[in-house]
């Protein structure tokens, strides 16, 4: 293979079309089989469908259900779509418990009788205890496959097991520590292990502090604790004490990512699995209520300038004007809107909070609306040759910003009270705020001055 086909080079989508292009299946072939499933489900991601399924036949047998978990919904969902049962029972074979766990809500209700069937008893236990909680739960990111040991031995009868059983599961940095009724006691770091006197009781080395996940725990939270408390590993735990399993950190950058997303998105209004080279039908149809909703506030907005038709055939100049306004209250707005919502999400901003950063944000808008109001009103003199419409144009900008800063903050939290989350809608809410407020503001001054 040469040096461009090596997996993971920037060039790789380039270079497998032209393998495609020309025909040159077998290297292509090389090249997908040689990548790491995520890598190549991110790269069936970046094709149209129609190059997307010749790809997809490339992909060996063995190495197709770790990629059908890497891919986006939408995607997997196409491809399943198109494989026989027979294929999905065969690419579901050795799957870890928990990403088999994210598959099989997707696979037909046949196909998934065949796949449990053809699990052993242990591992269908494992499958139905992940399956019990909900998908963004910690129990439904947990991996069932943990190493426990006694907290009664000794260092040397630890070691001498972990040899016997010859591996370890991936991203393992401790083992569990349980006593005689697999209660959960702590943890035990792999180095501690590796530098403690053979003869020293595992008891004794017991690191009891370890963060216990309880399985209800929400995948937000879950994300959050590792981020602070630098984890690798943590054990999930029931109410009663015993070891569910455990999380580990690439379920928690899988858990970081989604919500990253989920938030760029959303405040576009575009579901969280959506497709980049899907159909245009498909396509259009997702986007119809968003698109449906702004239109909406615009027409909420034009009514609200509709009322003072009398003022603008009067004084044109306000026509003009109109754009500056509401686009500066909207950018400002956003500013507020986005670092509330980025508030709220890692946990930093809640009610208890919300009146100063209200009146912090309000300072802000306040002391920007005059530094602009001022920058404004100069401009609209030199342009239109009278102090009255400068005075307008400032008063209605400084009434915007303090508008769109208080509409900001109280917006995003109403909203997550209500259980409605913030990055959907409050782009939409604020929109229509300062637009009505500042049209309402610039063209009413108008009405009471300039006629």
């Amino acid at each position: 293979m040469n040096a461009e086909l090596k997996p993971g080079k920037p060039g790789r989508l380039a270079a497998l079309r032209e393998a495609l292009t020309q025909g040159t299946f077998r290297s292509a072939h090389r090249l997908v089989n040689a990548m790491h499933p995520a890598e190549i489900a991110n790269l069936l991601e970046s094709l149209p469908s129609a190059q997307r399924e010749v790809v997809w036949e490339f992909v060996d047998p063995e190495l197709e259900g770790d990629v059908l978990v890497e891919l986006n919904e939408n995607v997997r969902q196409s491809l399943i779509d198109g494989m026989d049962a027979e294929e999905l029972v065969a690419a579901a074979e050795g799957m870890e418990v928990d990403d088999l766990a994210d598959l099989v809500g997707d696979l037909p209700e046949a196909v998934t009788r065949q796949v449990l069937r053809a699990m052993d008893q242990q591992d269908r236990e494992r499958l139905n205890t992940v399956l019990a909680y909900g998908e963004d739960t910690a129990g439904g990111l947990m991996n069932t496959d943990t190493v426990s040991v006694r907290s009664d031995v000794t260092i040397e009868v630890v070691l001498r097991y972990l040899r016997m059983r010859g591996e370890l599961p991936d991203k393992t940095d401790r083992l569990f520590v349980v006593d005689r009724n697999d209660r959960y006691l702590g943890t035990i770091p792999i180095t501690r292990l590796l530098t403690e006197d053979e003869d020293t009781v595992v008891g004794e080395c017991l690191e009891s502090d370890s963060p216990r996940i309880v399985p209800e725990m929400s995948a937000h939270d879950v994300s959050q604790l590792f981020q602070d408390r630098d984890l690798v590993s943590a054990a999930v735990v029931n109410p009663a004490g015993r070891l569910l399993g455990r999380i580990t950190i690439d379920d928690v950058v899988d858990v970081i990512r989604e919500e990253a997303e989920h938030s760029l998105l959303s405040m576009a209004g575009l579901p969280d699995e959506e497709d980049l080279f899907a159909g245009v039908i498909p396509s259009t149809r997702r986007r119809l209520l968003w698109l449906g909703i702004n239109l909406v506030t615009a027409f909420l907005a034009a009514f609200v300038v509709s009322r003072f038709e009398g003022t603008i055939e009067k004084v044109a100049a306000l026509a003009a004007l109109m754009p500056i306004v509401a686009s500066m209250g909207g950018i400002a707005g956003t500013q507020t809107v986005t670092l509330i919502i980025r508030g709220l999400a890692l946990g930093q901003v809640e009610w208890a909070n919300a009146r100063w950063l209200l009146w912090k944000e309000i300072a802000v808008g306040g002391l920007n609306g005059v530094i602009w109001a001022v920058v404004v009103g100069c401009v609209a003199v030199f342009w239109f040759g009278t102090w009255k419409i400068a005075a307008i144009i400032a008063a209605a900008m400084l009434v915007n910003l303090l508008a769109a800063a208080g509409v900001g903050v109280l917006v995003p939290l109403i909203l997550r009270r209500m259980k409605i989350d913030p990055a959907l809608s409050a782009g939409v809410i604020l929109t229509t705020f300062t637009d009505c407020i500042g049209f309402a503001t610039l063209l009413g001054l108008g009405a009471l001055f300039l006629t």
